[in-house]
This record gives structure tokens, sequence and C-alpha cells, in this order.
């Protein structure tokens, strides 16, 4: 059984927080480039950062259940 106190679940929740803030960020520059959207150039940090805040909250909740790992449904392993 894992735990959130481990370098094993703070790896695996920076993966996801980090992959989470680049979508978000990409999401939000294809958004500009539709038309008659615009996004400003200075939101793209914050959304990513929001992005990756709640990822880290999921991986902190999911912790709580099953396994203690950051995947609600236990499809991953921490040693």
């Amino acid at each position: 059984m894992s735990s959130m106190w481990t370098v094993a679940f703070w790896k695996a929740t920076a993966e996801r927080a980090i992959s989470t803030a680049a979508q978000v960020a990409l999401v939000g520059w294809g958004a500009g480039a539709l038309p008659n959207t615009s996004v400003p150039w200075w939101t793209l940090p914050v959304m990513a950062l929001a992005g990756a805040g709640l990822s880290v909250l999921k991986a902190l909740a999911a912790s709580r259940t099953g396994d203690g790992g950051p995947s609600l449904t236990n499809s991953e392993q921490l040693p």
C-alpha cells in the first residue's frame, strides 16, 4: 500500500500536474485561434496553474481511497 508521504506518490502526482498544465495551456492557446475568440496571453499560465492545482487536489483525494496512490482507479501501482 502506497502513501501520500512517499517520493513515488509525489513523483506520480507531479507528472500528472505537469501534464494537465500543458494540456490546459494548449487548449487555451488553441482556443485563441478559433474565429471570434480572444484569449489574452496572460491567462494561459493562470489557467495552466489552476489545472495543475486541481490535478494535485484530485491526487490527494484519490490517496484516501483504494491503495493510497494518486489514481482513483488504482490502475497505477506505486512501489
